[in-house]
């Protein structure tokens, strides 16, 4: 047993030097060469326990994430000999892999437009537009991908890879909002959009190659039934990429996920005590879900509590998220950003802070609130966002009883 204990660890420091040497710019084959024993037989879990540990050294997420293709590359051998995850229609993860094939056409389908349009066919370009318009969606799948399956990789302590991988969904965003911008300009020239076209393919590609690989063979490794159940029962509220799920699959009753009842301090009548009244929970649902705004809470601890469920969303949300900390509920680009307003709202350095943007021709205002007792203690903070287009775009007055 002892032996196997000493082989294990030090395949996890060899694969460890393996990375470390990759960042400090040596080439993936002298790797392979020294380090074959080592990657011989690696699987993702390896990977994976690797990269977290270099993140707990004090390596960057997005250092890790700048060179992880690199890192896919050296272990790519064994990573092949894995087995694809099976699953049937209506699992997640066969969800997921679905919209990854799509994708792959979709690709396949630009790649061969671009060349219509090289050679100077009439109606290429508008193609390739709509076809750029329904690649924008894969955001559907990057979406459920970093608000569910994440959250529950990371109660598996998967921490790492998930935040690197979000970084890379965050850079192929920026990617494909770059490439219809070009597109769509009046004289877009077809050698740019080219050289656009393949980089964010190769990048969607070498993604859907470390979902299939590394991602979802972890996650099936790491999640019960019943917290695949949880997933599935979520993902609709955010939607999918190009598939529609079936429901060949499901949870089994023991698996199936039940709904957390919450302790309320309520009276016989069913009523909660609040400062300046007391309503019932259905009344308190009723009035959350109706502004005319999102609302998320975070407790002194950092992590999410609640957010609301209104008939207008403007960021994803799933209730996934709840106990998850609210830094990891962000890109890792803005995470220090956060990390500021959570660290100045504690100190008392600051109560409000207020950011605005324009997202799919939208203005949406986005701040965050402080919050302190009566003693002064802080206990969190909430987000509030709200589409203010239609706001802003208002003249003169309307009286109360205005048609």
């Amino acid at each position: 047993m002892s032996e196997h204990i000493n082989n294990v660890s030090r395949r996890k420091e060899a694969l460890k030097e393996v990375i470390k040497r990759l960042h400090a710019g040596e080439t993936v084959e002298d790797l392979k060469s020294e380090f074959g024993h080592a990657i011989q037989g690696a699987t993702a879990g390896d990977i994976a326990d690797a990269e977290r540990a270099l993140i707990g050294d004090g390596v960057s997420v997005g250092e890790i994430q700048r060179l992880c293709d690199l890192h896919v590359a050296v272990f790519r051998d064994s990573l092949d000999e894995e087995p694809a995850p099976e699953s049937l229609p209506g699992h997640p993860v066969f969800t997921f892999r679905m919209e990854n094939e799509v994708t792959m056409r979709l690709l396949e389908a630009m790649e061969d437009t671009l060349i219509d349009w090289q050679d100077g066919e009439e109606d290429a370009l508008e193609s390739l537009r709509n076809q750029a318009v329904n690649l924008a969606a894969i955001e559907k799948h990057y979406s459920r991908k970093e608000n569910l399956l994440f959250p529950f990789l990371e109660k598996k302590n998967f921490e790492g890879p998930s935040q690197v991988m979000w970084g890379v969904d965050n850079e192929i965003r920026a990617q494909i909002k770059a490439f219809i911008q070009h597109i769509n300009e009046d004289e877009p020239e077809v050698e740019e959009a080219t050289s656009q076209f393949l980089e964010l393919s190769q990048n969607i590609q070498e993604m859907i190659y470390k979902e299939e690989k590394i991602l979802f063979p972890e996650a099936l490794n790491r999640l019960t039934e019943g917290e695949w159940g949880q997933i599935r029962a979520q993902e609709e509220e955010i939607g999918y990429f190009n598939v529609t799920p079936r429901d060949s699959w499901k949870p089994s009753e023991e698996a199936a996920p039940e709904a957390e009842e919450l302790p309320m301090k309520t009276d016989a009548d069913g009523l909660i005590f609040l400062s300046t009244g007391a309503l019932t929970q259905e009344q308190i649902n009723l009035m959350l879900t109706h502004l005319p705004v999102d609302v998320t809470f975070v407790d002194e601890h950092d992590r999410v509590r609640y957010f609301t469920q209104g008939r207008e969303r403007i960021f994803d949300r799933s209730p996934a998220i709840i106990g998850r900390e609210v830094t990891k509920c962000h890109p890792p680009q803005s995470v220090h950003k956060v990390q500021v307003i959570l660290d100045d709202f504690r100190s008392g350095k600051r109560d409000v802070a207020e950011f605005w943007i324009q997202m799919g021709g939208q203005f949406i205002h986005i701040r965050y609130f402080a919050l302190h007792n009566e003693q002064g203690e802080y206990k969190g903070c909430i987000e509030v966002s709200q589409n203010v287009t239609g706001i802003r775009a208002l003249e003169g007055e309307k009286r109360l009883l205005d048609d």
